[in-house]
């Protein structure tokens, strides 16, 4: 795992100062602290940051190719590397080194943009094509790995593993895009489609860019998608198996490594399958860690106990106290752009406890998408059945009065929490879920935002680009559509932006493999009743894993890192919270109504209300503003 950056010159191929890249590396150095190293040429400067992984004495970056025709600089893993080595050197390819880093420049060589399809693994890289004079980047499948890019005032394109790569350019227009400021606030992080600073962008996942200095700047093109239009058939015990073989070869293949290696364990269903997949496959111990709660309603590590002793794992676990909202300006600081999602305070300080033993760590990060694991998910299901039997007609007036006139009550059992499913109802299967997954509903977010705001967003709704993702997915279903919208926006804007800068921040590479392609595909090809069954999600994999886990470990109630914002928002932060109304920074903006964000926390304060999430959100957009010097 490293970190990758660069400068290309797009028209005339001017010299590029090294010095430049190696501030745009020094920046991102947490993501490779074993090695660095700059190459130029003119128009072009390729610079890497090392994590050793594999070949660790070997395979320094930016590499050149055999022939001295290419050169590389390459963040990821590929995890099929050995097989696609002997496969060039049957076509008469050499290699100096053991690593997968010079596999990749030999498959460019062979077959040009479309290596990428015989890659298997996460990744970012660049190659220039010293003979072409032509830059080629590619992100991975799913988007695991970043990769910033943007247009810079000399007529340079630079690009990075992190913002913080393009933040260390001097020529970097610092300017907030406000429509990044609607897409956080409906959904608590930047969408892949959209960076908080106007003119960046992300390659998106599953797209390739082929750059030629003098030619107008073309548009990524992509190389893959997943299809949920097809319906596998078969018994059951044949599916099974095959969704078995197919997670034995996912989690084997990146247990790969030249270095120690582990698992993140919560005692969740994803995190204990690919553990007790690695007991499987290893002679050895597989080491294991996870973190706990010193609050007994958050702690589940009686469940990550329970799977260590069962398969034997070297395991710690560390007990936190949730009081650590002291971590706040250094949790920012990882993301660089607005991140709402407080699970990222205990996932960074699992991946801190990982990082003392181990430098590869597996997670289950994948299978709630990938199998439709999250209650959202059946609720969609459920909710697509009424639709099919009551016409939008009846729906609209019925239901769009009843979510009108229904208290939110946040605090009652879940049966009497019907707002949200009488909101859903009343509108078509895209429009509820995209309102069903917000942060912020679109209601709420109209009444914080300023005259001068509204003025700016105009007709700008964040959640269109999820209902137009539904409604333009290869898909059958409403519930095929939501687990495709997932899969473009939640995963890479949300679960896989909190895994990589976490891990990142303390040099630890993090490997998800039940995100293997594959298995992806396989998901999405079983019919809705293989994935959803009964009120549960996950419904094949949890019986396929029924031969090495407990019930107790499959069945119970999904939790998940819980942080409670609620409570210290009440508390130790109700300072804090009472002050995001008067921050300088956000008053600044003059982007939203600062007496209707007094009225709310004090609202919440006094317990009158549960405003927890959207005051951490706006706690974490003042504190990223900050750090980006719009204050």
């Amino acid at each position: 795992m490293c970190g990758i950056a660069g400068i290309y010159h797009l028209e005339t191929p001017k010299p590029v100062d090294p010095a430049r890249v190696e501030a745009m590396c020094d920046a991102i150095a947490h993501r490779g602290p074993d090695g660095q190293g700059v190459w130029t040429a003119p128009g072009i400067a390729l610079g890497h940051r090392r994590l050793s992984i594999i070949d660790v004495a070997g395979s320094p970056q930016p590499m050149a190719s055999a022939d001295g025709r290419a050169m590389l600089v390459f963040n990821g893993e590929i995890y099929n590397f050995q097989a696609l080595r002997s496969e060039l050197e049957a076509h008469g390819a050499t290699f100096r080194t053991q690593g997968d880093s010079e596999v990749i420049l030999a498959a460019w060589q062979r077959w040009g943009p479309s290596c990428v399809s015989r890659l298997h693994g996460m990744f970012a890289f660049a190659i220039y094509d010293l003979e072409a004079r032509s830059l080629f980047l590619a992100r991975d499948r799913l988007g695991v790995k970043p990769l910033y890019l943007a247009p810079l005032s000399d007529g340079s394109l630079a690009f990075g593993s992190e913002l913080k790569a393009l933040l260390a350019h001097p020529l970097l227009r610092r300017e907030i895009d406000p429509l990044a400021v609607e897409d956080y606030l409906a959904w608590g992080y930047m969408p892949d489609s959209r960076a908080i600073l106007k003119g960046v962008s992300k390659l998106p996942a599953g797209h390739t860019l082929l750059l030629r200095h003098g030619a107008p700047m073309p548009k990524p093109v992509q190389y893959w998608d997943v299809t949920f239009a097809e319906r596998r058939k078969g018994r059951i015990a044949d599916l099974e198996a095959e969704l078995l073989h197919l997670m034995r070869e996912a989690v084997t293949s990146r247990m790969v490594a030249d270095v120690p290696l582990g698992a993140f364990l919560s005692g969740g269903v994803d995190s204990s399958s690919v553990v007790a997949l690695m007991a499987e496959a290893s002679s050895r111990p597989v080491r294991t860690c996870s973190i706990g709660f010193d609050v007994a309603a958050l702690d589940e590590t009686g469940y990550a106990d329970e799977i260590a002793r069962r398969f034997s794992t070297d395991h710690v676990s560390r007990r936190v106290s949730p009081d650590d909202f002291d971590a706040i300006d250094t949790l920012s600081a990882m993301f660089d752009e607005p991140f709402a999602d407080a699970s990222a305070l205990p996932t960074w300080r699992v991946c801190q406890l990982a990082r003392e033993s181990v430098t590869v760590a597996l997670s289950g990060d994948g299978a709630d998408e990938a199998f439709a694991g999250y209650r959202r998910h059946v609720f969609q299901h459920g909710e697509d059945r009424v639709r099919s039997v009551l016409p939008q007609s009846l729906r609209g007036p019925v239901f769009g009065t009843a979510g009108r006139i229904w208290p939110k009550a946040d605090w009652a059992p879940r049966p009497l929490r019907a707002k949200a499913t009488f909101q859903s109802l009343a509108a078509d299967s895209a429009t509820g879920y995209a309102r069903a997954i917000c942060f912020t509903p679109p209601e709420l977010r109209d009444t914080l935002y300023s005259d001068a705001f509204l003025r700016l967003r105009g007709e700008y709704r964040a959640e269109d680009a999820v209902i137009e993702t539904m409604r333009g997915a290869p898909a059958r279903s409403g519930l095929d559509r939501a687990q495709y919208a997932d899969l473009k926006h939640w995963l890479p804007g949300d679960i896989l932006t909190k895994v990589d800068r976490t891990s990142m921040a303390v040099s630890l590479e993090a490997r998800e493999p039940l995100l293997d392609h594959r298995l992806i595909e396989f998901a999405a090809s079983l019919p809705e009743s293989m994935r959803v069954r009964s009120g549960q999600g996950k419904w094949l994999m949890k019986r396929t894993m029924r031969r090495m886990l407990p019930d107790d470990i499959l069945y119970r109630p999904k939790q998940g890192f819980v942080t409670p914002i609620a409570q210290w928002l009440r508390g130790p932060l109700a300072n804090t919270a009472r002050e995001i109304a008067t921050s300088a920074t956000l008053g600044r903006t003059g982007w939203f109504d600062l007496r209707r964000l007094t009225a709310l926390a004090e609202a919440h304060i006094a317990g009158r209300a549960d405003h927890s999430r959207l005051l951490w959100q706006l706690l974490m957009l003042d504190r990223s503003l900050a750090r980006l010097g719009i204050a």
